[in-house]
This record gives C-alpha cells, sequence and structure tokens, in this order.
C-alpha cells in the first residue's frame, strides 16, 4: 500500500492513540486500531514476521524483507505507540489520580459509539454471531472483575508479563494495562517507563515481541476463515470492557494496584461519598469520546473516497 508524507503522518497519530489507550488499564490499543481503520493490516503485517521473512534478514536481503513485513507501516505506527508511551505515562497516571470519573466517562463514549463501528463490518447477522458476542461480552466483563495481585519482580516473570499483556493490547476491549493490573506489574511497568529503567523495559518489549508475533499469525487466520463471527466476538470484548471504565466507583481496596478497580456504584451513591458526582463534566467528556470517534471515521471515510477518485 502506497502511503504519502501526510498519510504517514496520521499513522503516526494512530500509533500515539493506540499508545495512549494502552496505558489506561480497562482501554484497548486493539480498540484504537480497530476505530482508525488499520486492525487488520497491523495483523497481516505482524503475522508475516515469520521464518521466511527472517530467512531474507539474516542472508542480508533487507529490502525484501522490509517490503516483506510492511516495515515502514510497522515503524511510524511503533514510533507514535512509544512516544505516547513514554511521554503520557506519567500524564495518564496524574489524571487517573485527579480526574478518574472524567478520563473513565471519555473512554466510555469512546467504547460504546466503536462498538456500532465495529459491528458494523459484520455483513450478516445469524443466531451464532450474536449468542457469540453476547457470550464474548459476559467473558470480558468477568474479566474486569478480577481481583490484581502481587507477584515477583524477576526478569523472566517481566518477561512473560509482555508475553500476555501483548495479546490482551492487541484484542479490542480486553486491555493490555489491565491484564498487567491482574498480575500486578501495572505500576512497576508504569515506574519503570517514566524512571527509565531500559533493562525492565526491554525485557518486556522482548516478552511482547514473541508473544504478538505469535498471537497475530492466529487471530489473523480467524479473520481470514471466520471473519464475521471473529468480529461478533472482538465486538462483545468491546461491550464487556464497559464495566471497568465505568465512571463512577467507590475507593479501590489497593489503589496502588489498580486505579480502576473498586466496586461500581451509581451516580447518586457516589455523590454521597464524595460530594460531587461531576455528572455534568462526566457527560461532556462522554460526548467527546463519541465526537472524537465520529470525526475519525468521517476523516477515514473522507480520505478513502479521495483515494477511490484518484485511483
Amino acid at each position: 500500500m502506497k502511503r504519502t508524507i501526510k498519510d504517514y503522518l496520521l499513522l503516526a497519530l494512530k500509533g500515539v492513540g493506540m499508545g495512549a489507550a494502552d496505558v489506561i488499564p480497562g482501554v484497548s490499543g486493539g480498540t484504537i486500531a480497530f476505530i482508525v481503520g488499520i486492525y487488520e493490516e497491523l495483523l497481516n503485517s505482524i503475522k508475516n514476521i515469520n521464518g521466511r521473512t527472517l530467512k531474507l534478514f539474516f542472508t542480508f536481503q533487507w529490502r525484501n524483507f522490509w517490503r516483506e513485513i510492511n516495515g515502514n507501516f510497522l515503524l511510524v505506527l511503533v514510533t507514535g505507540i512509544g512516544i505516547s508511551l513514554l511521554s503520557l505515562a506519567k500524564l495518564m497516571i496524574y489524571f487517573l489520580e485527579n480526574h478518574p470519573v472524567l478520563v473513565c466517562a471519555f473512554f466510555f463514549g469512546l467504547i460504546l459509539v466503536s462498538i456500532y463501528y465495529v459491528s458494523k463490518q459484520i455483513k450478516r447477522w445469524s443466531f451464532v454471531k450474536i449468542l457469540s458476542f453476547l457470550l464474548s461480552g459476559v467473558l470480558a466483563y468477568f474479566v474486569t472483575t478480577a481481583t490484581p495481585t502481587e507477584t515477583t519482580d524477576s526478569l523472566f516473570f517481566i518477561f512473560l508479563c509482555g508475553a500476555i499483556a501483548i495479546c490482551a493490547m492487541i484484542l479490542p476491549g480486553i486491555s493490555g494495562s489491565f491484564i498487567l493490573v491482574l498480575l500486578g506489574k501495572y505500576y512497576y511497568m508504569m515506574t519503570a517507563l517514566t524512571t527509565f529503567d531500559f533493562t525492565v523495559i526491554l525485557t518486556f518489549v522482548a516478552g511482547a515481541a514473541i508473544g504478538i508475533v505469535m498471537f497475530s499469525k492466529f487471530l489473523s487466520w480467524l479473520l481470514k476463515r471466520f471473519h464475521d463471527l471473529t468480529i461478533a466476538i472482538l465486538a462483545g470484548f468491546m461491550l464487556g470492557s464497559l464495566n471497568k471504565v465505568w465512571p463512577w466507583k467507590l475507593l479501590p481496596p489497593n489503589p496502588d494496584l489498580d486505579l480502576l478497580g473498586g466496586k461500581n456504584t451509581s451516580i447518586g451513591n457516589y455523590a454521597e461519598q464524595f460530594g460531587n458526582s461531576q455528572l455534568v463534566e462526566a457527560i461532556g467528556f462522554f460526548v467527546l469520546g463519541i465526537v472524537i470517534v465520529l470525526g475519525i471515521e468521517m476523516l477515514a471515510a473522507k480520505m478513502n473516497k479521495a483515494k477511490q477518485i484518484q485511483s
């Protein structure tokens, strides 16, 4: 796929969006990839990093290797993700600590409207697809209610965390950051990012690289063989994940492990406990999340139409 400089700048911004989402426990970078229309290209590009293309690399056929793995696409996207993770980690922690209701309201709106756009990719609904959508939503819901634990800080475990979390990060609706919360390594990794602890970061990245290459092959195969059913399941994951980003929560038992933990409560109960429900502000951020998705969809449609006219 031939891209212009403008296309690559937009792609980098999409990577920034994915990185920002991956920082939030409860929001998936895969969801953002779905929203901005690069999900399947991302999967196919990662899938092409295999024995055949690695042979090209090690036999110094680097141009062919780069073309086969869609290198420009991956490089620009990963650069955007990296910039976002390094620059937004502290900012996201600050907002989660000081304005959790507004952050959650924003992503609640963003994910909710995204479910509609993701579901539009299903050409024909059936009983099996509807059932799969509902069951995956229930599964994602129960995943979001799991309790985080404390775990070892050994590099081997950090490697495993990278391999496991990246699989969730690429799945719409299942947050890799939340998986890190469950593994007791969310704040550990956020601290590593903000303090530039490269030993921990590189160990995590190595695990993530292996995990994503292996998992992307399976997911890409599912999308190729069972496209509509897979989309229904992924949309269900997104629906179930809304539980995690419900804005009004009672204080979690251990906020150092999970800032978005705690029990969901009604707006009225929240207002009684904290003195202010922040309902008006939350509605504003909820609408902002919806507007951003609508804007992205309109921009993508406009760009696709322009490309069709040019071709």
